[in-house]
């Protein structure tokens, strides 16, 4: 069993440069296996969008896909497989990345496609419509047709928080979507995608001179654009709980789900981690906190879980974030029992401490988790981008096993005392599905 503070660091190497046009580079050389994963970042996500243009960022986000000034849709589709490699992208809160895991003698490709539509995507009006229609049945797919869709990632939000940033739908709402124009999207382009707003990270087997080369190459004459401001997306702490109950007409069962304020994942990283390993501590495996007690026990939950970030992103979010609990109970469940166990629990966590070996069981399955995901490619080049992106530390992925390791069972009962009835949000959801 793993001992506090004894889990060591890994020694993923790390070099770091800058472009004259402000795009920052992180390079990860690992020549263990003939592959290379390729990430670029941009500084924005759903929290940027504007009023009236909610959905957008992951709009985007598609339409990026869409061809670019040199290259015909479905282009990078088809380089990308042709050379047998695999891509992607997604929107998070705080940013979209976009991403390639190719054969290593590839490498040059990714660069080259990733450069060509930093310089600028495909954007017609053929090309938006048919976006703004795959985003729509999308949201019908996951969030309108589907069981408890939207729980509790766009459904906790606004009952926790009241700004716009912070509390809209990041999938967007129909009407938005649809006013959506060619003019706003290259608005969006200009100001978000700029080279100065972004990051490329390179992971796996290559040469640091020759890629540095490739990157310059492709990279090199993007037009520079500085990023935009980043604005301050805080805003005050609860200090009453907030409700919200909604019924939803696919789900078979109740459900509910609760959130609470952590420290800033940045600025208080420190004060930040413990709740990382609350989160585990609670409801991590079999003989975790609230599945032994809600789940084994009581029976008066069918499922639990807790974890950080509304997307689950606890490493890769800017503040404000949460921590979140979310259960699923049987026919007739009560939302009411659950949270008052889930007090009781927190309550018996701060009076009586952990249990022998709790505390260690916990940071060493956290350890195994950021050990795994990291042992590939892309489990490097995209946290790293992000890290580097948000604060200028990609080494930080390093640390990440040790840092959990060295959480003291002071700092986790301190933060179960915060997690108090009066500063949480909760959403309950009422299944529609069998009247």
């Amino acid at each position: 069993m793993a001992r506090r503070g004894k889990i060591p660091a890994t020694k993923y190497p790390v070099e770091r440069f800058t472009l004259d046009n402000g795009l920052r580079v992180v390079l990860t050389p690992d020549r263990s296996a003939p592959v290379v994963g390729v990430a670029v970042v941009y500084d924005v996500g759903i929290r940027s969008e504007p009023e009236g243009r909610t959905g957008f960022a992951h709009l985007f986000e598609h339409l990026m896909f869409q061809g670019s000034e040199n290259l015909e849709k479905l282009a990078h589709f088809r380089h990308v497989q042709g050379a047998g490699g695999t891509f992607n992208g997604s929107t998070h809160l705080d940013y979209t990345d976009y991403f390639e895991v190719l054969p290593s003698g590839a490498l040059e490709r990714a660069l080259f496609l990733e450069a060509d539509r930093m310089r600028g995507p495909r954007l017609t009006e053929e090309n938006l419509r048919n976006q703004i229609d795959v985003v729509k049945e999308e949201i019908r797919v996951n969030v309108l047709n589907r069981p408890y869709g939207g729980f509790p990632w766009l459904k906790l939000p606004p009952v926790m928080f009241s700004t716009f940033a912070n509390s809209h739908d990041g999938y967007g709402s129909f009407g938005d979507l649809d006013s959506a124009t060619v003019e706003d999207a290259k608005a969006f382009f200009d100001r978000y995608y700029a080279s100065g707003n972004a990051t490329l990270a390179v992971a796996g087997d290559f040469d640091v001179a020759a890629a540095t080369v490739m990157i310059e190459r492709h990279f090199g004459d993007v037009p520079a654009r500085p990023a935009p401001t980043l604005p301050d997306f805080d805003e005050p702490a609860l200090d009453a709980e907030r409700r919200d109950a909604y019924t939803d007409r696919l789900a078979p069962l109740p459900a509910v789900a609760a959130g609470w304020r952590v420290p800033d994942p940045i600025a208080g990283f420190a004060d930040y981690l413990p709740f990382v390993v609350l989160a585990e501590v609670l409801t991590d495996g079999e003989a975790s906190r609230l599945v032994d007690r809600l789940v084994q026990r009581d029976r008066s939950v069918t499922s639990i879980g807790g974890y950080i970030g509304f997307m689950g992103d606890e490493f890769q979010v800017r503040n404000p974030t949460a921590l979140l609990l979310q259960a699923h109970m049987p026919p007739g469940g009560d939302a009411e029992k659950v949270l008052r166990t889930v007090d009781e629990e927190l309550d018996r966590l701060v009076h009586d401490g952990l249990a022998a070996g709790e505390l260690e069981r916990t940071q060493a399955r956290i350890a195994t988790h950021l050990l795994r995901d990291t042992d590939a490619v892309l489990g490097r080049a995209l946290p790293m981008a992000v890290l580097e992106l948000q604060r200028g530390r990609p080494e930080l992925l390093n640390d990440l096993p040790k840092l959990v390791g060295e959480v003291t069972e002071a700092q986790v009962v301190a933060a179960a005392s915060a997690l108090r009835p009066e500063s949480r949000a909760v959403v309950e959801v009422t299944p529609g599905a069998a009247q």
